[in-house]
């Protein structure tokens, strides 16, 4: 099917995501332009044409050379010979040019288009590798981190563990000292109450 102004002007394009591109209100501009001189162009086609039409319908039928009245021949000349009238010429016709021009307009419009869409790619597929590398880095960074809190973490745990520790061996060594210390004391009651002749503080059940 051809291509017409109309179908320049109604076309829709789809939209890029994570492009920059050409800016659309100056493709539209641009596009307009092109538009207006395409039925600049076609309207003159139209008028040659219609001219064209008018001209060959009014053309009269080519008229001949009438032969000359005869007179007293002499001695020896031919007689003259008819000559037809030229022909007119076949105008030339100019649907050439328009055409050249509309597939002219068809490729420029055609390969900013297609421009228009190489650019949105490659915005895209700068953006999309941006994307990832930082992406990567975050992923790394956190692993990092997690490594490093890890680390510290189990650091903590051993000192914790360690700290329990001295604090169970204390609570056993001071429990032992307790021990020694009373029933030392229970003895030296013991050895008073003896020697006073008292019961045994062990006897009653202290």
């Amino acid at each position: 099917m051809a291509l017409t102004p109309d179908d320049v002007v109604t076309k829709q394009f789809q939209h890029v995501r994570f492009k920059e591109g050409f800016d659309p209100d100056e493709v539209d501009d641009f596009l307009d332009e092109i538009v207006v001189e395409w039925r600049k162009t076609i309207a003159e086609n139209e008028e040659l044409k219609a001219k064209l039409a008018a001209f060959e319908s009014g053309e009269a039928a080519p008229a001949t050379v009438a032969a000359p009245v005869a007179e007293e021949p002499k001695a020896e000349e031919p007689a003259p010979v008819e000559t037809p009238a030229p022909a007119p010429a076949a105008p030339v016709s100019s649907d050439a040019e328009p055409a050249a021009q509309s597939a002219g307009i068809i490729e420029l419009a055609q390969r900013l288009h297609d421009e228009h869409v190489a650019e949105g790619k490659a915005q895209r597929d700068q953006l999309i590798g941006e994307a990832q590398a930082q992406a990567a880095s975050i992923v790394a960074e956190a692993e990092q981190k997690g490594r490093e809190e890890r680390a510290r973490l189990e650091k903590e745990r051993v000192t914790l563990e360690s700290r329990i520790t001295e604090l169970r061996n204390f609570e056993r060594d001071y429990r032992s000292q307790l021990r020694s210390y009373i029933e030392g004391q229970l003895r030296d009651l013991d050895t008073t109450a003896s020697s006073s002749g008292s019961t045994p503080v062990s006897a009653i059940g202290l």
